[in-house]
């Protein structure tokens, strides 16, 4: 592990994003735009990698949520009357200033949750090219005709938006999986309202300010703690919500859903299989495997969170694994670096005791497995080592649990099938990936493996395209392509008779000859 900067370096927020930051503390983004925010809490929003103070954030009143929820349901109305090419006009012009911003924006976003810049930056492309995506293809698809099964009738399917879409947010992806809800719910004729993370709120409160243009009350921004979320969910004029976060929340989220027959969609948590078998390219499927471990700090859903290697390669892998973990760069997300800090230090103290345990139960740490010694105002961030343990089983309590950590367990296997046992054996259902160029082995994964998505030889990627989300415990619902755009529609089936003729073979009075 080395650090990005070798002189000591300050890490403040430049004059844009300095005065940005202070324009969105302790506001919400209601239908009359950023506006202070009157709850009873306020929380310090710091900068996890040196614990600068960047701003505060306020909960709202129950008023004033209700307000929210009153002004999306005018905006709903005016926005799903244009017509699907007049809000994928709009929706490009909004990709369009996301790429304008990207800079100020992406600063912010890093600043608030450690990431790199890179990855911010990227964060604001991928938002971009969702939206353009399903701009489109809102456009495209709106119903179907139906065969007749009557003489002279017409029969076909519209799709209907459902209304209020409430989307509650994790901080590890703020502004891509606000996106893939907003961006469809959008398309269909929804309005939104967006509870973000408690640890990202000031830069989603910055991401969502650029939707503005789109209409008032149409695109709204509700920072705060469970009870907001709470309301939001619960409330008789929400009509969808999309969550992404942890299982114990998507079941309460899910549960106050059911009282309602509200529909729902849940990304909760996963820990997926990395398989390395013997006809992989070692050097190639070890790098593979350090990003799909360590992108933002192993704070993903989909990190490779079990490496089953072939125990015929398994030692040339671990020592090229290792040495690519070892060349990560470890430091403030605005330098030059590859890992930044954690969210906050709760998460860094719960991936230590995750990983204690391990040591405990037996596992070895190969590297890492402590937090570094960093110099200057770096020294106090939440940061953890990149690290790498071997000698893992199932019989490990980390085998059952999703890390979301910069901790890799690798195991050893001796065969496919054990590979593919140890993968389908959580809990979780999320992704997968294989590196191998079997064909035979490609084949069964992508049949075999329990999960909404595998991946061969391409870990951690996405498509606008493709629908992403899991099972199991992973979730419900997909998100992107076209059955990402149909969570968030209602469909109607229409028959119509223009003639009114006399096809009333099914009425009363019922003939004779049909009794009994």
């Amino acid at each position: 592990m080395s650090t990005g900067t070798d002189t000591p370096v300050s890490f403040g927020p430049s004059s844009e994003a300095a005065e940005l930051l202070a324009r969105v503390s302790d506001c919400l983004l209601g239908p009359r735009g950023l506006g202070p925010a009157a709850g009873a809490h306020r929380q310090l929003v710091l900068d996890p990698a040196t614990l600068r103070e960047l701003g505060s954030f306020t909960d709202p009143t129950e008023e004033q949520v209700e307000e929210v929820v009153a002004a999306a349901e005018v905006a709903q109305r005016v926005w799903n009357a244009c017509t699907p090419l007049v809000r994928a006009e709009m929706l490009h012009e909004v990709a369009s200033k996301i790429r304008t911003h990207t800079r100020l924006v992406a600063e912010i976003l890093t600043l608030e949750t450690g990431k790199p810049f890179k990855e911010s930056a990227d964060e604001m492309s991928w938002s971009a090219s969702a939206i353009d995506y399903y701009a489109e293809v809102g456009r495209h698809s709106i119903g179907t005709i139906h065969g007749t099964a009557t003489p002279g009738q017409t029969h076909f399917t519209i799709k209907e938006a459902m209304g209020t879409v409430v989307i509650i947010l994790p901080a590890n992806f703020p502004f891509l999986l606000l996106v893939w809800s907003a961006a469809a719910a959008l398309a269909a004729g929804n309005s939104v309202i967006v509870k973000p993370s408690e640890n990202a709120s000031l830069c989603t409160l910055a991401f969502v300010e650029l939707f503005q243009e789109l209409g008032e009350g149409l695109v709204q921004c509700v920072p705060g703690g469970a009870e907001a979320a709470k309301q939001l969910v619960g409330h008789p004029n929400s009509h969808m919500v999309a969550f992404t976060g942890s299982v114990p929340t998507g079941r309460a989220v899910a549960r106050t859903c059911a009282d309602m027959f509200k529909p729902h969609l849940i990304e909760a948590s996963g820990s997926d299989a990395f398989i390395v078998m013997p006809s992989a390219p070692v050097e190639v499927a070890a790098r593979a495997a350090t990003f799909a471990a360590f992108l933002n700090a192993g704070q993903v859903c989909t990190s490779a969170e079990k490496i089953l290697v072939h125990e015929d390669v398994y030692d040339d892998f671990l020592t090229a694994f290792v040495r690519n973990v070892e060349q990560l760069r470890l430091g403030h997300g605005l330098d030059r670096v590859d890992i930044g800090a954690m969210e906050n230090a709760r998460e860094r103290e719960r991936v230590e005791g995750l990983l204690e345990r391990a040591v405990e139960q037996g596992a070895r740490i190969v590297t890492g497995g402590s937090r570094p010694a960093l110099d200057g105002e770096l020294a106090d961030g939440y940061f953890f080592t990149p690290t790498v343990i071997e000698g893992c089983t199932p019989e490990f309590d980390l085998y059952s649990q999703e890390v979301f950590g910069p901790v890799a367990p690798v195991y050893k296997v001796s065969s496919f099938d054990e590979a593919l046992t140890i993968a389908n054996g959580t809990q979780f259902g999320l992704g997968a990936t294989l590196y191998s160029r079997d064909i035979v082995e490609i084949d069964r994964a992508q049949r075999e493996i329990v999960s909404g998505m595998v991946w061969v030889n391409a870990p951690l990627l996405d498509n606008d395209a493709g629908p992403f989300g899991g099972r199991k415990l992973s979730g419900i619902g997909r998100q992107l392509g076209a059955e990402g755009l149909d969570a968030f529609r209602h469909t109607k089936l229409v028959m119509i008779d223009p003639n009114m003729s006399e096809q009333d073979f099914w009425w009363f009075p019922y003939s004779d000859e049909e009794a009994w």
